[in-house]
């Protein structure tokens, strides 16, 4: 019994396994072979030259895409005064402070990104065993503990997005939807893989890109030629 359905299997087919694809052939076919009765998400996996388990050769940080993802994202802000009011005016969709820590404990789990001014993080952290194994604990680094409440609300509105590589060393980030243009889907690639190779860790050595694969949500990985990547972007001769 296949693991796949029939659609799958046909999707899989015509894609060549061991062929390497520049970035526009491979989103192309992501988008041809696309079969799902919705908007798939497309997604890029990246394998890394990296071991997580060492604390410096983590790659974490966070990309604005120039399209967004496609995705509508409810944000939620812990704050009070001023800020609370300029977070709603910049568009969030929960603003509050012990009320919302208080539903959240109860179970209530509706939002996409949590965002702090610095004076809420005692009441937030309070939070951290339900919002961080989720990856939504606020964090300084990423920009979601900040008093730019106004702008860290408006970059999570318009495809702001975290990445961070996993316990086996892949980073998974979503560039878009298939119903997007493929120069859309090109332009996202092309920031997101310029900020991870702009992060590669000072202690990981030896090859840092392994591989590169795109995909739809229930559609066939593509293999992305990471030398020629690479060769554009100068980093090879």
């Amino acid at each position: 019994m296949p693991r796949h359905g029939k659609k799958y299997q046909e999707a899989r087919a015509k894609v060549e396994s061991e062929k390497l694809y520049s970035p526009s052939e491979a989103l192309s076919k992501v988008k041809e072979l696309a079969f799902a009765g919705f908007d798939e998400t497309v997604e890029v996996s990246v394998r890394l030259g990296v071991d997580p388990r060492h604390a410096d050769q983590q790659v974490r940080g966070t990309v604005i895409l120039p399209h967004g993802t496609g995705r509508t994202v409810k944000v939620l802000v812990f704050a009070k005064g001023e800020k609370a009011l300029e977070a709603e005016k910049a568009g969030a969709d929960y603003v509050g402070a012990e009320e919302l820590a208080e539903k959240i404990q109860e179970g209530w789990l509706d939002f996409d990104k949590v965002v702090a001014t610095p004076d809420m993080m005692g009441m937030v952290g309070k939070l951290g065993r339900v919002l961080g194994p989720r990856g939504l604990m606020p964090n300084p680094k990423l920009g979601t503990v900040t008093m730019e409440i106004g702008r860290a609300v408006q970059e999570a509105k318009a495809g702001k997005i975290e990445y961070r590589v996993d316990k086996t060393g892949i980073v998974h980030v979503p560039i878009g939807k298939v119903s997007f243009e493929l120069e859309k889907l090109l332009e996202n690639f092309h920031v997101l893989m310029d900020t991870i190779i702009k992060a590669k860790p000072a202690a990981a050595k030896g090859q840092y890109l392994r591989g590169i694969t795109v995909s739809s949500t229930m559609g066939p990985g593509v293999k992305v030629n990471q030398y020629e990547l690479l060769q554009k972007k100068g980093k090879i001769s």
